[in-house]
Formats: structure tokens, C-alpha cells, sequence
């Protein structure tokens, strides 16, 4: 796989996909972009969430010159317009983008496009309607961007199709993505484009017997709060957490550094002798979290990965799939958690149906369930304590107070400072996303309570996943 470095983009673009996290191509961009910037017709076959729309977007914005319209793009659906304008929007002046698709009002186009824009998005019906109302003129279109091309024959839009490009100068650059390629989409190629070059994005398939899938709608700002709940309730040994940016990386770490977990970071920055260090620290279970982004978790041999966070919900369909299988290898059971914002809820559906899978929906637990397991999580606690001979140094101050009262009486004082101590973070947790908790809990398909694999284990930090 390619890094956008390697693509022959210009520095503006690379400076800007840097800010948007992106350094590593996906195989459908690595392939397709050099060939648009050097002017070829391309075919391109690859399901949604590939990446496909950076493929084309990219090297289309690098072609660009002067000020006049250059790039249509066509799409099946006004959601999708809608998308891919949004995408264009993240690379040049948003001010020379223009969507236009049925259901919005037609006279608000038509402004936006008398402000002359390079670049114009739109769905085939509303397209013609401004060609036909001479709002729209595409002569001087040096590039045609048909996606999702199969959707477009099973909804109808061919002729219509056939019609736009028509109204396009036969010396433009016509790019043709499709998931399938059935024959009326090959015809169309055949007579609208120019020795074009097929490029297919490699299919993955997802694995899932082994893997449990689950998401939370959280708000932004509660994240790290159902992150803790997470570890307090699985208490894993072993768990990788994925953001989208190397400063989300940074700034997640730094909160759980703060909150006295073992965790280390891995991400484009990170030299490659600090990374080898994390690395073996995590194999070695001596670091229990690690938090990357996708690019750098790239390649990496790890076995024995108990759980997957998305903490961001991934940038391509295709980084879901890499990402949790990272778990559930070798037949063991593995974990993932999808956490999403209202409005990537439409992103996650189109993930279940890019890798042909089934993501459950979980409340987020409620104040009454996290009361209910305070004191077992105490008692859990002391017996993993127990369990570790550093508890031996407080050997002296103990038998000092059992010579003075019962050992009984000890034992519940000690118990009643820890869980006083224990409960004060807690509350404040709790307070922080009391009022998520009960909305989510409205909407919600299965009980968060109930997708605990053991009722009797720690809900509270452990000396398992907390640094000693």
C-alpha cells in the first residue's frame, strides 16, 4: 500500500490530508489516482467505502485551472451528492463546490451556481433540469466523475446519463466507478470513453464467528467515560484503540496516562526505535492498551488481542475490517466496540453492509447497575491484590492494628475507606453522562448489563489493565 507521498500530489495536498489524518492510501486510491493525474479514462471497480471518492477527488482538484467549471461528478442519490460534495469540500474552498439534487430548492441553486463554481455534484435528474433551464452549462467540463454507476442503471438514470455527457466536450476525462459491471455499464463505457484502464480495489471479507460486535451511540465529549466503563467492566489484558488522528492518539493517551492506565502510543510520528519499544512492551503484555491510528498499525503481528475499540469510527469501511481483526484470532473469542455519534449512525449501517455483518446496538450501563456492582468490584479487588506479593510491604501496619481491634473490624474499616475513595471518581463519571445515559437508554436494543461475560469480575480498575 501506498503513502499519498508517493502519489505525486502536490504539497498543499499532502499538507491538507495531514491535517485530516490521512497519510496512507487505500489499494483503490494507490491505484487510481496516478492514472486520472496523468489524464487516462479510468474504470474502476469498488464498493462503497473503499476510499473511491478521494480516489477520483484528489487528482481531480490537482487538475484544476482557471476559475470556470471543470469536474461533474454523478451520483445515484442526493445523499451521496451530498457526501461527495462534502468531501471535495475538505480539500479546496467549499465555496467552489455546488450539490444540486432533487428535494432542495431549486432557485437556492441557482445562485450557487451563478457564483461560478469549479466543481458541481449533483444527481442526473437535477442536472438535466438545470441544462435544460440553461443554468448549467458543461462545456468547458474537462472531467466527468460517474460513481456508483450500477445504482445508477437500476434506478433508471443511463439515458440521462448518456444525455449530460453528450452536453460535455468529447476531449474530457470521463471516470466510471462501479461495485458490479453488468453489460449495460460496459456499453456505456464502450461508447463514452477512450481506451479507458480497469482497475479493481481488492474485496475483503470479514471473519466474524470469533467476534462480538457492538457500538454505542455516545456524544463526543463522554467518550473517554465509556471508555473506562469498558475496561472496568472486561477488564482486558490486551486491547488496542484506534483513533483517526495522530493528535486524537495523543490526546486519548494522555487522559488515560491520567487516569493510571498502563497504555502507550503508536502512530506516522513515533520513530521507529520508540515504536519497536512500544511494540514489544505490548506483545509482552507489560503495556496492556495500545492506542494507534490505522496507518501505523499497519503489518503489525499481534496474537492474542482481546479487545478492539473503534473510539473513532473509521475514516473507510475497509480500516472497520482491518481494525477488529485484530481480535478473535486463532479461535478465540474477541471484543469490539464501535463508538458513534449521532450523526455517523448512517456511516455505520453502511459499514454492516460493506463487510456483510451485523453490529449490535448497547446501552450504555445506568447509574443504578454501576451502584449495584461498587461493592463486589471492592471486594474483587482486594483479591487480585492478594494475588500480588507488593501488598506484603503494608504486613507490618496490619498486624500492628490487629493487635489492637478484631481483625473483622479491620477488615470492614479498610473496606469502608476504600470504597469511599473508590466512589468519589465514580459519581463524578456517573454525573457526567447521567443525562446520554437516559436518552440512549430510550432507543436502545439490548441491556448493557447483560453482555458482561462474568458478573463476578473487578467493574472497577485492576492491577491488570492499571500500571502498578
Amino acid at each position: 500500500m501506498s503513502k499519498f507521498s508517493d502519489l505525486n500530489l502536490s504539497g498543499k495536498t499532502l499538507k491538507t490530508l495531514e491535517k485530516m489524518g490521512f497519510d496512507e492510501a487505500t489499494p483503490i486510491q494507490s491505484m487510481t489516482i496516478p492514472a486520472i493525474l496523468d489524464g487516462k479514462d479510468i474504470i474502476g471497480q469498488a464498493q462503497t467505502g473503499t476510499g473511491k471518492t478521494f480516489a477520483y477527488a484528489l487528482p481531480a482538484i490537482e487538475n484544476l485551472k482557471g476559475e470556470n467549471l471543470q469536474i461533474l461528478v454523478l451520483c445515484p442519490t442526493r445523499e451521496l451528492a451530498i457526501q461527495v460534495a462534502d468531501e471535495f469540500r475538505k480539500i479546496v474552498d467549499p465555496e467552489k463546490v455546488v450539490a444540486v439534487y432533487g428535494g432542495q430548492e431549486i432557485v437556492y441553486q441557482i445562485k450557487a451556481l451563478r457564483r461560478g463554481p469549479q466543481i458541481v455534484v449533483g444527481t442526473p435528474g437535477r442536472i438535466l433540469d438545470h441544462i435544460r433551464r440553461k443554468t448549467l452549462k458543461l462545456i468547458n467540463v474537462k472531467m466527468v466523475v460517474i460513481d456508483e454507476a450500477d445504482d445508477m442503471l437500476d434506478m433508471g438514470f443511463i439515458e440521462d446519463i448518456e444525455t449530460i455527457l453528450n452536453e460535455t466536450s468529447s476531449e474530457r476525462q470521463t471516470v466510471l466507478f462501479s461495485a458490479t459491471m453488468p453489460k449495460p455499464i460496459i456499453d456505456l463505457t464502450k461508447k463514452f470513453q477512450k481506451s479507458p484502464e480497469f482497475i479493481k480495489a481488492p474485496s475483503k471479507e470479514l471473519t466474524v464467528e470469533n467476534i462480538e460486535q457492538h457500538y454505542f451511540l455516545v456524544k463526543e465529549s463522554d467518550k473517554s467515560e465509556l471508555l473506562f466503563r469498558l475496561f472496568d467492566i472486561y477488564d482486558p489484558q490486551s486491547a488496542m484503540i484506534f483513533c483517526n488522528t495522530k493528535k486524537g492518539v495523543d490526546d486519548l493517551v494522555t487522559v488515560l496516562k491520567e487516569n493510571h492506565y498502563s497504555v502507550d502510543a503508536i502512530h506516522g510520528d513515533i520513530r521507529q526505535s520508540q515504536r519497536d519499544k512500544v511494540m514489544n512492551t505490548f506483545k509482552s503484555r507489560n503495556t496492556k492498551i495500545l492506542v494507534a491510528t490505522d496507518v501505523a498499525a499497519r503489518g503489525l503481528d499481534i496474537k492474542n488481542v482481546e479487545m478492539v475499540i473503534n473510539y473513532d469510527l473509521p475514516n473507510y469501511n475497509e480500516y472497520y475490517i482491518h481494525r477488529i481483526g485484530r481480535t478473535g484470532r486463532m479461535g478465540k473469542p474477541g471484543l469490539s466496540f464501535t463508538f458513534v455519534t449521532g450523526r455517523e449512525v448512517y456511516k455505520l449501517h453502511e459499514i454492516e453492509r460493506y463487510a456483510k455483518t451485523k453490529i449490535e446496538k448497547l446501552e450504555i450501563p445506568s447509574i443504578e447497575e454501576i451502584e449495584n456492582k461498587s461493592q463486589s468490584v471492592l471486594v474483587n479487588r482486594v483479591k487480585v491484590e492478594l494475588m500480588d506479593e507488593n501488598y506484603k510491604m503494608y504486613l507490618k501496619k496490619a498486624k500492628a492494628l490487629l493487635e489492637e481491634f478484631p481483625d473483622i473490624d479491620v477488615i470492614a474499616a479498610l473496606l469502608k475507606i476504600s470504597e469511599k475513595n473508590f466512589r468519589k471518581r465514580e459519581f463524578r463519571a456517573i454525573e457526567k453522562i447521567r443525562e446520554f445515559s437516559n436518552d440512549s437508554r430510550k432507543s436502545s436494543s439490548k441491556k448493557y448489563s447483560k453482555f458482561s461475560r462474568d458478573e463476578n469480575k473487578p467493574y472497577r480498575k485492576t492491577a491488570h489493565t492499571r500500571s502498578k
